[in-house]
């Protein structure tokens, strides 16, 4: 290609302003950035002899008064950093394996609250993507965003029906199930459909090239960190490289599009009231997500004021849902806190075909119903907007808010969950399922030395793990308290079991795959917001009928070759174990005497 002067001209201009601002101005930058991070952590470092201060405290969780409040110090300067330390410390909660519990505890509770952009950098992304001017896009725009986070904010507004693909339109979760009945005479709730209103995720203004610069100088200080002795086994460099991944991911909205659709298309031959917004992924960029916007309510609002009649709902559904993401689907939504988790309604088809034939009787025999009383709860008419909307002003009154959502269900709606924010997913790899399924089949054996051994030999760096021998005995002690404990009422919370493995882990330096902790965090989250709900979940209980599909699903020849021979071992062996002590429940036999003297599966 031969270009023209003036097209070499502009070419080496632009090599030009390239070179001076990566090589001169970046690093300017840069070192800026690091002058104010120093004096936001510089004195956090000069507080660390507090972790000494004070003698363990059982309350404290073995902790010092002292450390703990030198957590809650570096917790409020990170939320001084910005959005990368923000992040930072949402990560960190999560990594039980290598740092104390009481400073993931108050790191987890840091919330992505940031600082709102101007609305003209909105409108101006906007306009880039649907090239043409911002007024010719929305019927309606809320100027007010309805949230704010740390790498982005989300408004709420209605697209103009010419921008709205009609594919978009079609009624989820239909197509894949076989019509046995009429679809008036069966309980589930009809097909929702998206409509025009949708949510806008714009990412903030520079928000990328201030997590790079972030990333950079924690990659220093992770390399110099690393020099010291003892320091070698948490692999510094390698989690700041993973933890730059994950925030490289959310920095580009189109992976959160296509984990929407991807979990859309996992759940749509599924009977669970479980929904994830819809995007609209040919005006979704780097830059800007469109997704079908969700009038629901957050799981905080339940949790706060009680669920009343739909706590044992909520907790099996929600349980089953993330069971289905790790057993069947392996693409979980990584990200389950109750902020994330959010809470509509829906009228099965039986309770509308009911509504209709009463209300026919009434007009027949000119009978009406009484005056409404204008303090009640929504009337039955109303939609599951209305409910959700009527609902919201009640959270600040939970006695109002219970006797509204006993209305509700007298009035036949059920709730059905809703999962946002999906911009984060976990895949097990082969190992790191592997090293899951021989979790689950040490407490199929009560096995717990060899899982303990097994751990170690496939942890990142085996060589750093201090005293393997004591941390499988350590194991084998996990597993028989099991062993000891009840499993027919649901008494054995498996976060229990879980917590104790990530201390062991910590304790002896077994450096664990992320993706692998990932998995097991969300299950203690899960699990602790289920019992929230039900203090009865039992997390076997719901697992059972999961494990029956995916025994479906390995039956098949060509699954069966795609899968090692462990993990099919390791699966056959929990799923009859758990069956056994299913059909022990059910005969009304003490379980714990079965469990105690190994008559479950005994020669398993």
């Amino acid at each position: 290609m031969i270009m023209s002067p003036s097209e070499s001209d502009r070419s080496l201009l632009r090599r030009i302003i390239t070179f001076f601002r990566d090589r001169l101005i970046e690093p300017i930058l840069t070192a800026k950035r690091f002058v104010y991070l120093c004096c936001i952590f510089v004195p956090v470092l000069l507080a660390a002899p507090m972790l000494l201060v004070g003698q363990p405290e059982t309350k404290l969780g073995g902790d010092r008064w002292g450390a703990v409040w030198w957590y809650g110090f570096l917790t409020s300067q990170m939320q001084c950093a910005g959005p990368t330390f923000i992040k930072l410390a949402q990560w960190a909660a999560s990594r039980a394996d290598l740092f104390p519990a009481a400073l993931c505890e108050r790191m987890g509770a840091l919330h992505s609250r940031g600082r709102a952009h101007h609305l003209s950098h909105t409108k101006r992304v906007i306009a880039g993507v649907f090239q043409r001017p911002f007024e010719e896009v929305f019927e309606e725009f809320d100027e007010t965003p309805i949230g704010t986070g740390a790498i982005a904010q989300v408004y709420r507004a209605t697209l103009k029906k010419d921008l709205i693909p009609p594919s978009h339109l079609t009624p989820r979760r239909q197509g894949k199930r076989k019509m046995v009945l009429p679809p008036a005479l069966t309980n589930e709730p009809p097909p929702s459909v998206p409509t025009a209103s949708v949510a806008i995720k714009v990412l903030h203004p520079h928000v990328t090239k201030m997590i790079n610069r972030d990333l950079s100088i924690m990659t220093f200080f992770a390399n110099v960190i690393t020099i010291f002795p003892g320091m070698q086994w948490l692999s510094l460099p390698e989690e700041v490289a993973v933890f730059g991944g994950m925030m490289h991911e959310q920095l580009d909205l189109r992976i959160e599009a296509e984990n929407l659709a991807t979990f859309e298309k996992n759940f749509e031959a599924r009977k669970l009231p479980v929904t994830f917004p819809r995007p609209l992924k040919v005006w979704s960029t780097k830059d800007l997500l469109v997704e079908e916007y969700e009038n629901a309510l957050p799981l905080e609002m339940f949790l706060k004021n009680g669920g009343g009649p739909y706590n044992d709902t909520l907790a099996e559904v929600g349980l089953d849902a993330f069971l289905n993401m790790l057993l069947l689907d392996n693409f979980v939504h990584s990200d389950l806190h109750p902020g994330n988790i959010m809470i509509k309604f829906t009228k099965p088809r039986t309770a509308q075909l009911e509504q209709s034939w009463t209300t026919f009787l009434k007009q027949l025999t000119g009978t009406t119903a009484d005056a409404a009383d204008p303090t009640s709860p929504p009337a039955p008419s109303q939609t599951a907007d209305d409910i959700v909307d009527h609902l919201r002003t009640l959270a600040p009154e939970p006695e109002k808010w219970r006797a509204a959502l006993d209305q509700v269900t007298a009035d036949g709606w059920l709730p059905e969950i809703v999962f946002v924010d999906a911009g984060l997913v976990t895949t097990l790899n082969g190992s790191n399922r592997t090293n899951f399924i021989d979790l689950f089949r040490a407490v199929a054996e009560f096995d717990g030395y060899r899982a303990g051994t097994l751990m170690v030999e496939r942890c990142r760096t085996p060589e750093l793990a201090i005293d393997v021998e004591t941390f499988a005995l350590r194991m084998q002690h996990i597993v028989l308290n099991v062993k000891r404990k009840t499993f027919s009422l649901g008494q054995i919370k498996i976060s229990d079991i879980l917590t104790e493995v990530l201390k062991a882990v910590r304790k002896h330096h077994v450096k664990m795959e992320g993706d692998f902790v990932n998995t097991v965090i969300s299950i203690l989250l899960l699990e602790g917001i289920g019992r929230q709900l039900d203090p009865e979940l039992d997390l076997f209980k719901s697992a059972l009928p999961i494990l029956r599909q995916l025994g479906r699903q390995m039956s098949t020849q060509e699954t069966m070759t795609q899968l090692p021979s462990g993990n099919i071992g390791a699966f056959i062996k929990v799923w009859v174990w758990m069956e056994a002590r299913e059909l022990a429940s059910a005969a009304f036999v003490n379980a714990d005497d079965m469990v105690k003297y190994d008559w479950l599966t005994p020669a398993i």
